[in-house]
């Protein structure tokens, strides 16, 4: 997760002393510091956010053959249809089939 790098950039936070504390906690019972647990919680979610925002890169030959895997038609799933037309558990209808 971490760079590898120097770390030289400071990053300053300003929290309510009950903010700090349950920071402090958590740091402590992963037996971190408050920076490191801080700095990689943060690092965790980043990557958690910006994961479906990455710019995959393709072979000519790999996106010729994803392209045509979108425009194949669809095949018939008899499962599925019946999956997506069924009442969920929470429809009205689900719950009267099943009593």
């Amino acid at each position: 997760m971490r760079t590898g790098s120097v770390r030289r950039e400071p990053l300053d936070l300003r929290l309510s002393p009950a903010d700090k504390r349950i920071l402090e906690a958590a740091a402590s019972v992963s037996n971190r510091s408050v920076s490191e647990f801080v700095r990689d919680s943060a690092f965790s979610r980043a990557h958690e956010v910006l994961a479906d925002r990455r710019t995959f890169l393709l072979s000519q030959s790999k996106w010729a053959e994803f392209q045509a895997a979108l425009d194949a038609p669809t095949r018939d799933n008899p499962r599925m249809q019946r999956l997506l037309t069924e009442p969920g558990f929470f429809d009205d209808d689900a719950s009267e089939r099943r009593s």
